[in-house]
Formats: structure tokens, sequence, C-alpha cells
């Protein structure tokens, strides 16, 4: 009976936490602090006044949580960017994602051994789990505003590339602290395996996903996205399998499958959209539950912290960034916003764990540290980055709703589509016929399907797209 009371206890003060947060959501966001960051000092001092909440979760456990949030968060941040915009971007991407994360990393490194007297491996783990950038963060506090062109798909995929980079290079980095024949050069294989392995995964994953995403139907409507969801899961398995990056796969191939037409894309991407959120503040909360905050005033832990999060927000981002976009067209505006923009969130949380579990020398320490950065990035840097942008002039746009739905439409006698096979039908970009129903009967579908008088075509379209396909199909 004791231990249900105590696990009673545990889920009062979790669910009264959270509740806390929900309710309190409307007021952070009039002071632009991102609701993550209630939740991670919200957690923090709930594992404080109750040691028993902290004992409760691992650090295995939220390594593991870790994981899972990266694999929706990557995934649905491919999704959104889209091989198009991808493309567009990928110089700037790839430059800031790898050799960002490595120029980041290794001043960081030299930060930490020459002010704060950290060893090289020690200094080393730390700019590897502080390298890594969560664009999540910094879109939560626009106030459901998106940052248009080029800015938004870099910052994205910024994050996207180093956040598969810096978990390759603190893999590579912990095996070179706990392993007696590694070397500097090993670290830089594993990556190349990793990176190359990754990409190839998740090439052929969206290869395969694509194809049953737009011919398997599914009982129920529901089940679309926990389709995808599941898929990406295997993605990454297999890609971590055989050695190679399994959040690179991810992210690749929900790049890949971003802008493919499919049924319930819309619903997809919404609940993915708001999956990511949600797995971003779990692992919040999970770090925040295991941290001490007493152990970090009394091994001024939080002074390490903050001298790094300071250095790494006002000095090191700024230098990295500004030279690696020296070559691209971007405004001045929004090039200072992309070097402001570096806010940390779940990757780094993950790296701290895997340092800790992995047994490297001042694990504890580095976990820390890394508390106290993401701290400082989320509530200090986040605080200001809706008036960066609007200082900046970066181009934005208020979220809308997605009106994306079925809809049905009947061919008309002498209408354009009347004749014509589906795929010879001017559709918009994202409108997929997804049934057509011939005189009563579900009809098959496909792209050499020849649609007659009276068909009952089910297309999955946009509110502003109706009216242009009512013209195709019934020629008024």
């Amino acid at each position: 009976m004791n231990e249900i009371g105590t696990f009673a206890e545990m889920i009062l003060v979790v669910a009264a936490g959270f509740s806390l947060a929900l309710f309190g959501r409307s007021a952070i966001e009039r002071i632009a602090i991102p609701s993550a960051a209630l939740f991670l000092v919200a957690a923090a001092v709930a594992s404080d006044l109750s040691p028993r909440l902290g004992n409760a979760i691992s650090f295995v456990t939220v390594e593991r949580l870790a994981v899972v949030a990266l694999i929706v968060i990557l995934f649905d941040g491919g999704m959104h960017i889209g091989w198009r915009r991808f493309r567009g971007s990928l110089v700037p991407i790839l430059s800031l994602g790898v050799l960002g994360t490595f120029a980041t990393a290794g001043l960081i490194a030299v930060a930490a051994h020459y002010l704060l007297d950290f060893s090289w491996i020690t200094s080393g783990l730390l700019g590897a789990a502080l390298a890594p950038t969560d664009p999540a963060v910094t879109f939560s506090v626009l106030g459901g505003r998106e940052i248009r062109g080029r800015t938004g798909t870099i910052l994205q995929g910024e994050s996207g590339a180093n956040d598969p980079a810096g978990i390759a290079l603190m893999i590579g980095m912990i095996e070179l602290a706990t392993s007696d024949d590694g070397s500097f050069w090993k670290v830089i294989e594993e990556f190349a395996i990793e990176m190359v392995g990754g990409a190839a995964v998740g090439i052929a994953g969206a290869a395969v996903l694509l194809p049953l995403m737009r011919r398997v139907s599914l009982p129920e409507p529901a089940l679309y996205p926990l389709r995808v969801i599941a898929a990406a899961g295997v993605i990454y398995g297999v890609a971590t399998a055989i050695h190679g990056s399994g959040f690179l796969a991810v992210f690749v191939a929900g790049i890949l499958i971003g802008d493919a037409a499919a049924p319930r894309k819309g619903e997809i991407e919404g609940f993915l959209g708001s999956l990511s959120s949600l797995a971003e503040i779990v692992v919040l909360a999970a770090l925040g539950l295991t941290i001490e905050l007493d152990a970090l005033v009394e091994n001024q832990i939080w002074l390490d912290g903050l001298v790094l999060a300071v250095l790494l927000g006002f000095v090191i981002r700024p230098l990295v960034v500004g030279a690696l976009l020296a070559p691209v067209r971007l405004d001045w505006g929004e090039r200072l916003f992309v070097m402001w923009s570096g806010l940390k969130g779940a990757v780094p949380i993950l790296l701290a764990a895997l340092a800790l579990i992995g047994g490297v020398e001042d694990g504890g320490t580095i976990y820390g540290i890394v508390f106290v950065v993401v701290l400082f990035s989320v509530v200090v840097q986040g605080t200001f980055v809706p008036t960066v942008a609007g200082r900046m002039r970066v181009p934005m746009r208020r979220i809308e709703h997605d009106s994306t739905r079925v809809r049905p439409f009947r061919v008309g006698a002498d209408a354009f589509a009347e004749g014509k096979s589906v795929r010879e039908l001017p559709l918009a970009e994202r409108a997929w016929v997804s049934a057509i129903v011939r005189d009563g009967k579900p009809h098959p579908v496909d792209g050499g399907t020849i649609l007659a008088e009276d068909d009952e075509v089910h297309v999955l379209c946009r509110e502003a797209d109706a009216q242009a396909l009512q013209r195709i199909f019934s020629g008024r």
C-alpha cells in the first residue's frame, strides 16, 4: 500500500505540474518564452521538492525518450521542408549542418579546456553535446507564425542535418574516451560510415513507404498517421542495425515524402506536428526531473554552464554561422537572425545522457552543464527571438489551419474530366484522387483510370483548390 501511495504522489505532482504548464501557456506566450521552458523549469523544481520524483526516472529512460522523440521530430521536420525547398538551400544546409557542427564543437571544446580547465576529452564531449540546434524551440516562440523563404528552410534544414551529425560525433567521442585504441581518425571514419549508411536507408525507406501511402488503404482514418510513424521507426531501426545514422535516415525519408501527394496527407502532417511538439516537451520535462539543483550550485556547474552558454550564443555561433553563410545570398537581417536562432532542445539532452550512460569521466558534470545551457537557450535567447525577427524584418506568415479534406465531385457531361485518365487531370500540387464511385459502387482507381459521366470522384484537396476542381469535373 505504501508503494501505491508513493506512486500516486508522483502522479499527482507530475499531473499538477503539466496542468499548470498547459493552463499558463497563454500567459507564457505573451512574454515569448517557449512553453517547453516552463516544463523544464517546473520539472526541475518539482524534482527538488520531491526527490522521489527524480528517482522515478533514470538516465536510461531519458535517453530512450529522447530517441523516440527525435524520430518523430526529425521525420516531421523533413516532411515540413520537402525536397523542393531542401534542394534550393542544399549548400547552406549541408555547410551549417556538417561543417558547422564540427566547427562549433571544436570551438566549444577549446573554450571548455582553456577557460574552464576541463580535460580535452571532457571538452570534446561537451562540444559534441552542445553543437546541435533545435528549430522547434525557435518556432514555438513566434506566436502562431512561421518563417517564410530560405531563412526558415535553412534553420530547419540545419537542425535536421546537425542533429544526426552531432549524435554520430558524440558516439565517436564516447568510443575515443572509453577505448584504449581510439583515435580522432577513427571518429571521422565512424562518422562517415554513419552518414552514408543513414542517407542510403532513408532514400530506400522513402521509396518503399510512399507507394504504401498512396496505394494501400486502411479501414480507419486515424490509422494513416500511425502507419507513417511506425514506418519511421522501422527506417530508424534498419539504419541503426547496419551501423548507419538512424536519425539521418528518418530525416532524409521525411524530406523525400514531404512534397509527395498521398491520401490523408494533411491529417498526417497535422498529427506529426502536434506529436513532435509534445515529444519536445516530454524530453525537456524528463531532463528537469533528473537534475539535482543543489548539485549544480554546490559544484559550481551552473557557472561553467553559464559561461559556455554565453560564449555559444553570443560569440561561437555568430562566428561559425557568419563565416559559413558568407557566400550565401541572404539579406543582412535574415543572416543575423540565423546567427541568433541556434536554440538548444532535445538533442543535447540525448547526447548528455549518452555520455553519462557510457561511463565517461565527468559524465555527471557534462549532464549538468547541458541542463544549464539548454535552460539559458530556451529562456534567455528564446525570449528575444520574436524581437530579433521583427527588428531584422525576417519574412513571416501566420500559420493557417489546414483546410485539406476529402471532397466529392461529380463528372458532368462534356466536362474537361470526362474521358480523361486520372493522371491527365490538372490537379493542384497537394490534390489527390482517393476514390471513385461508379453506378453506386466503388471503382478501382489508379493513374490510368478513365473517368466517365456521372462518376463521383473523391479528391483530397484544400479548400482554396475546390473551385478550380469543380470546373474540371463539372465544367462550371
